[in-house]
């Protein structure tokens, strides 16, 4: 039996890729960005993919673009404003959900759910949204949308195969606790087959990215795990980034504004080698510039993290019809 499936803020489709690897249907998708949606629409040619600012999205007009009622509708609003590394999110945390622009997008993940009344849905954000009140208004959105029991399902993607760090929280209607994966998958493990991004080859999204004469003495001298640049988050947090990668571990989370440094090579890491890092496939394919690619990438769902929660979705609607 085939169910079905929807991506709301669907990006290149991380998310949609786990759930199709496990052999839903996708039956469509809403992405605003034109670059981004065109890489979706490569990706899943099979799915109607509106490529529309969902704020103005009727789910009536979306349900007839569709053409039947999804089984679960996935989704991954954006998370600036709830992030901690995010210097500039609001103070209290419900205004983050009801004041910033941004966070309102939340409420039409919401909308949509109400709306269409899927037998699951799973909305993905980074665990900072269930800060202060925000984890009971957000329970109290999706019962207002017909949905009793909320149940926030706190992930790590590196537990489930995802060579690199990310911990994320799932909203669904469902408990997600999939079983974890006995080993974890090493940068080298994850990216060193692949051929010198100057060489001749064939696979995409493996460009060599240049970089400054400046820039590049001074990752010569980077050891393994050591950082180029350091900057502050919310309440002070150090981040860090172009940080070269420990080949026998994890890498760190893997983010739209993210680059890594080769474990061996004095060279960035090309945007093929970032989507290995989130476990795409080589033959997910990523469109546009080259940094809307790894946004992209940043950005996703973590592969083998979404088929990880495909297969609870699965073995959930088998049960329970």
């Amino acid at each position: 039996m085939s169910f079905t499936v929807v991506d709301l803020f669907a990006g290149a489709g991380g998310f949609s890729r786990g759930f199709k690897d496990e052999g839903f249907r996708i039956l469509g998708a809403i992405e605003n960005f034109e670059p981004i949606a065109r890489a979706y629409k490569l990706n899943f040619p099979e799915a109607s993919t509106l490529i529309e600012d969902i704020k103005v999205v009727h789910t009536l007009d979306f349900l007839n673009l569709l053409g039947e009622e999804p089984d679960v509708i996935i989704g991954g609003p954006p998370c600036e404003p709830f992030t901690r590394a995010n210097p500039k999110r609001r103070e209290r945390p419900l205004d983050r959900l009801y004041k910033d622009p941004i966070g309102r997008l939340v409420l039409h993940f919401v909308r949509f759910v109400m709306d269409l009344k899927p037998k699951v849905f799973v909305m993905e954000n980074v665990p900072h949204i269930m800060e202060g009140e925000l984890r009971s208004a957000l329970s109290r959105e999706f019962r207002r949308a017909g949905y009793e029991r909320i149940f926030f399902n706190v992930l790590r993607a590196e537990d489930y195969g995802t060579p690199s760090r990310r911990v994320r929280v799932f909203i669904s209607n469902i408990k997600l606790k999939p079983p974890r994966l006995g080993k974890r998958v090493s940068v080298i493990d994850a990216i060193g087959d692949l051929p010198d991004p100057t060489s001749i080859h064939d696979v995409p999204n493996h460009d060599y990215v240049p970089l400054s004469p400046r820039k590049l003495r001074r990752i010569k001298r980077l050891k393994w795990g050591q950082s180029l640049v350091f900057y502050s988050g919310a309440g002070g947090r150090v981040y860090t980034n172009l940080v070269r990668l420990h080949p026998y571990k994890l890498a760190p989370t893997v983010m739209g504004s993210s680059r890594f440094i080769h474990p061996f090579v004095d060279r960035l890491l090309t945007v093929r080698e970032h989507a290995r890092l989130m476990g795409f496939p080589d033959n997910h394919v990523f469109h546009g510039g080259r940094n809307v690619q790894f946004n992209e990438v940043g950005e996703a769902v973590p592969v083998p993290l979404a088929r990880a929660i495909a297969r609870e979705v699965k073995k959930y609607l088998l049960e329970h019809g």
